[in-house]
């Protein structure tokens, strides 16, 4: 098979392995990789080899599976397979009953005509060719990918080689394929020239991804309502009253898009990147130990011990394996740079970096403590060093600039169970970094000394900067924002694609049932694995080297990865991208039950599964189904019509925001289910759980003081079946906890407040309130804790400022409703606590859905998209109320 790899990695934290005696402590998280080594893949053998397998000596025992025939024969089976099931172990929810569309079904715009293909959203590490097999070679031309840092969690497939282009204009590209966003494709050419309009918008503030918003009413509800640039109501309340600035906002959704394939910008002009600032050597005073004694070391070896000490009670420090790496890495420079001493550092166990790791705490903790003052100082300080590298002009349009800041040195983390990780990543200087401006823009400076490798003027790409990392020896690019409209239209035409696979999906799976019965070993094998990838949304998958992470996809599979279990269920256990297993008991027909049984036979467990397919000729296959088709192309549109699907499916007329929001939610988490977007419970998972708890049982408390003020006015109340319920979750321990924080809480308002008015005093020349008057204010706070203190265990309760029965029901009903809508998002919070809802959001479904969605719903778009979404996706925002996809 052809080798189309490449190693997905970022700085993710991983798993603990093996502690060692270096000045950490073991955390006794220990991590579990379950990772099987896999052996290299055969080679292809004749294509049009008959279905039988050819005599030779069988390596394991064959199975008996309880069909009703033995023979290897290509006879239609009579029976029907069952109906699919959701699996028993992990559940995939709609992978095979949403995915079959009729073309009737199309509505929207226009397709785009652009090749899907993926392109890189890490910014892991980076180099210049210093380590093997990075030295002298100039990168190859790359269009668009996504530009800024993954998140927490950007996941996406292994993409397949692309199609070479047909048209004489358009370049071959090389494909990246470890990336999210299809910002590689040609922009699509609209029927009509409009001329760019601009409009003008106001910023929106930054909100929580996390956190949910205060409910408001939805947009459009009233004529004279203020509503923001995405059509959600301004909020009034709380909201700070102060003039917001306006910015241009360039459409360019209305304006003519580039699509040939080949000029992507006319002019280009932009400052390049920002390095990181030199290393400054630690104090004299702080050294680490070797064998009990100081380690007087040079900066360049200082540097890169730091790197290790700085981590040594994270998860990274467990790992037998980045310990190894690191320390054979930093054996590497001590030869350069030995210890000043004459001390010879030849075992990791002797080393003790405890001394660097305090010194980096007491900074951190010293710039913790710095005043508001000081830290909006070094704020500006470092906003004005950036100021001009955070945008470009592109054709005369000003665009912001995607990850501009070069990475500093530091070492390897990757993903999962990553073989490199631990090693160190050089310094990248200009010397490493290609620039791509325009003919007639001025050559940036660099803010260190050097000069650049080489300066281009390609506008057939569209990244700005380039070098290649020491470490993988991965290609790493400087792109525009995810807001730039080159990135945003290739969002918008890589959805666009999958929305077009509808018209073709009936014929192509026609096609490949078909080729399920197959005389040919390899068109039988290609079937069944687009029908996994059809159906499974599994990625394509892609050959590893021996240095990357042992991780499968579809055409990767290995005869151990997938086991059968009759009648007609087939389980998938295997380590996905990052290292996040994949397991999968899932019903399937009964012609790819026998085909997988046959794949098998004569193969040892390291065997390829589908020893006769790659992603090379799955691709070449899948193009010509349908232009511009891939694996990806496949599991966006499985993502997206699954998610529309069971939005839809939802009777929401009555319902409560809460309510709709877990509705969302739970579409989303199937969704991410169906991808493998799982990860590991966050560590502060319990810790954040137990305060929305408590908040919930603050609410409780209210309502409950509520109730005895309004049973104490009138008995008859007691009865009615609203003010019946009781707080048995609220024990008399848990009021007291949380009456005196409630004090504790006042009084600290109280002393912030008095503060305040005296610094507000003294800036008009008027002189401080005295001393006595906060003590004042801590005494009446003081009594009214009293007043609690006497209630409890009463049933009685009363307020400072008396209030009618009818505003009493009316809190108590506002609270009940508080209530209800805490316990609901404490449920949903703790279903998504191993599902990353994020990665699906950002990648494989479809925008306008969730716009479209809310709309139909009356609910705010930035409950669901946060800002950096809304920024992302500004063309899907216009979306009409009765868009499907």
């Amino acid at each position: 098979m052809s080798s189309a790899s490449n190693s997905s990695d970022d700085d993710r934290p991983l798993g603990a392995a093996h502690g060692r005696p270096n000045g950490h402590y073991p955390n006794g998280n220990g991590h579990v990789s379950g990772q099987r080594p896999l052996s290299s893949m055969s080679e292809d053998e004749d294509e049009d080899m008959p279905l039988a397998a050819p005599p030779r000596n069988l390596k394991r025992k064959k199975p008996v599976y309880a069909e009703s025939s033995d023979s290897e024969d290509d006879t239609p089976l009579a029976a029907s397979p069952a109906k699919l099931a959701t699996s028993a172990a992990i559940p995939m929810p709609g992978a095979v009953q949403a995915t079959t569309v009729p073309a009737s079904s199309v509505n929207g715009r226009g397709k785009a005509k652009g090749k899907a293909q993926s392109s890189d959203d890490e910014y892991d590490e980076d180099d210049a060719s210093k380590r093997k097999g990075a030295a002298g070679k100039k990168p190859a031309k790359k269009k668009m990918k996504q530009d800024t840092p993954a998140a927490s969690g950007s996941d996406d497939d292994e993409p397949i080689a692309a199609k070479k282009p047909s048209a004489p204009r358009k370049r071959k590209v090389k494909v990246e394929s470890d990336a999210d966003s299809d910002d590689d494709k040609p922009i699509a050419k609209k029927t009509a020239a409009k001329k760019p309009r601009a409009s003008k918008v106001k910023k929106e503030e930054a909100e929580s991804d996390d956190e949910p918003l205060k409910s408001k009413k939805a947009a459009g509800k009233k004529k004279k309502e203020e509503v923001d640039a995405n059509g959600s109501p301004v909020k009034g309340k709380g909201r700070k009253k102060k003039e917001e600035e306006e910015e241009e906002v360039f459409r360019w959704w209305d304006a003519d898009a580039n699509g040939d394939g080949s000029v992507k910008w006319e002019t280009l002009e932009h400052n390049g990147v920002i390095f990181p600032p030199p290393y400054e050597p630690l104090p004299v005073h702080v050294k680490m130990k070797y064998n009990g004694k100081d380690l007087d070391l040079p900066p360049a070896s200082e540097e890169v011990a730091g790197f290790y000490a700085a981590l040594i009670e994270s998860d990274h420090a467990q790992s037998a394996q980045f310990n190894k790496n690191f320390f054979e890495d930093w054996k590497t420079v001590l030869k350069k740079h030995p210890p000043r001493d004459g001390t010879k550092v030849t075992s990791f166990e002797l080393c003790d970096f405890r001394p660097m790791f305090e010194y980096f705490e007491e900074e951190k903790a010293k710039k913790k403590a710095l005043t508001s003052a000081e830290k909006k100082e070094l704020k500006r300080v470092k906003d004005e060093q950036e100021a001009k590298y955070l945008t470009c002009l592109l054709n005369n349009h000003k665009e912001k600039v995607g990850n501009f800041r070069v990475e500093p040195p530091g070492l390897f983390r990757g993903r999962g169970e990553h073989p490199k990780k631990g090693c160190l990543k050089f310094r990248v200087r200009p010397e490493d970094i290609t620039i791509n401006i325009g003919k007639n823009a001025p050559v940036p400076v660099p803010n260190m000394p050097g000069k650049w490798k080489e300066v281009i003027h390609d506008n057939t790409v569209t990244w700005l900067a380039t070098w290649t990392e020491n470490v993988n020896g991965n290609h790493k690019y400087v792109f525009l924002a995810a807001s730039s409209s080159l990135k945003g239209q290739s969002d918008m035409n890589k959805f666009e694609k999958a929305r077009e696979l509808k018209n073709h999906i009936d014929r192509i799976r026609q096609n490949y049932n078909a080729d399920l019965k197959s005389k040919v070993m390899a068109d039988r094998q290609r079937a069944t694995a687009m029908y996994f990838i059809d159906k499974l949304a599994l990625r394509a998958g892609n050959e590893k080297g021996e240095d990357e992470a042992e991780t499968v996809g579809c055409c990767s599979l290995k005869c151990q990865h997938v086991t059968l279990e009759a009648p007609n269920f087939v389980i998938f256990d295997f380590l996905g991208k990052d290292s996040i297993r994949y397991y999968n008991r899932v019903p399937v027909e009964l012609q790819i039950f026998k085909n997988i049984r046959i794949f098998k036979e004569n193969k040892n467990d390291d065997d390829d599964l589908f020893d006769r397919v790659n992603t090379t000729g799955l691709n070449k296959h899948l193009q010509s189904e349908m232009k511009g088709l891939t694996a990806k192309v496949f599991r966006t549109f499985n993502a997206s019509i699954t998610f529309q699907r069971l939005l839809d499916e939802n009777a929401l007329e009555n319902a409560t925001l809460q309510e709709k929001l877990n509705a969302y939610n739970k579409a989303n988490r199937e969704v991410a289910i169906l991808c493998n977007h799982r990860r590991t419970v966050p560590k502060t998972h319990d810790q954040s759980m137990e305060k929305v708890r408590d908040k919930l049982r603050a609410l409780k408390y209210d309502r409950m003081k509520l109730r005895h003020v309004l049973f104490k006015m009138d008995k008859k109340f007691k009865k009615h079946e609203e003010y019946i319920e009781d707080e048995s979750d609220i024990d008399d321990e848990w009021i007291i906890g949380h009456e005196e924080g409630v004090k504790a809480k006042d009084i600290e308002k109280a002393e912030k407040k008095f503060k305040q008015e005296n610094e507000k005093l003294e800036e008009e020349g008027q002189k401080p309130q005295k001393p006595s008057v906060l003590e004042e204010r801590i005494a009446d706070i003081e009594a009214d804790y009293q007043v609690l203190v006497k209630e409890r265990g009463t049933g009685l309760a009363e307020l400072k400022k008396e209030k009618p029965v009818e505003k009493l029901q009316e809190l108590i009903k506002k609270l009940t409703e508080k209530i209800s809508a805490a316990k609901l998002q404490i449920i949903d919070r703790d279903e998504g606590k191993e599902i990353a809802l994020n990665t699906s959001k950002i990648n494989y479904l479809d925008p306008r859905i969730t716009v479209s969605w809310c709309k139909i719903h009356d609910v705010p778009v930035d409950k669901l998209f946060s800002k950096t979404l809304r920024v992302k996706f500004p063309w899907a925002l216009e979306v009409e109320e009765d868009w499907k996809f």
